[in-house]
């Protein structure tokens, strides 16, 4: 995957995966900490999610509360649209 771009990994089904994973630490249960992770994936199958969710629960003594995943579109032109106005702030 090295000195590939990320357009061609795009071009190949990836895309940028966010994932918000809420967890607890040993030393303090009752304290949600968050963690914010982003890559290029795979969906619906997210391997590279996968791994380091399985990581994470070998190497990693805070206990997962819950995962949000959200994934960018397909790959597409740029959008655009027409202003019909500006306003300036001086």
């Amino acid at each position: 995957m090295r000195g590939e771009s990320d357009f061609s990994f795009k071009l190949r089904g990836f895309r940028l995966t966010t994932a918000e994973i809420l967890y607890h630490m040993p030393d303090h249960p009752g304290l949600l900490q968050t963690f914010i992770w982003q890559t290029l994936d795979l969906p619906p199958q997210y391997p590279r999610l996968s791994a380091f969710l399985d990581h994470w629960r070998k190497e990693i003594d805070a206990v997962i509360h819950s995962i949000a995943v959200a994934t960018d579109g397909t790959v597409a032109p740029p959008r655009w649209r027409k202003v019909d106005h500006v306003l300036r702030i001086q």
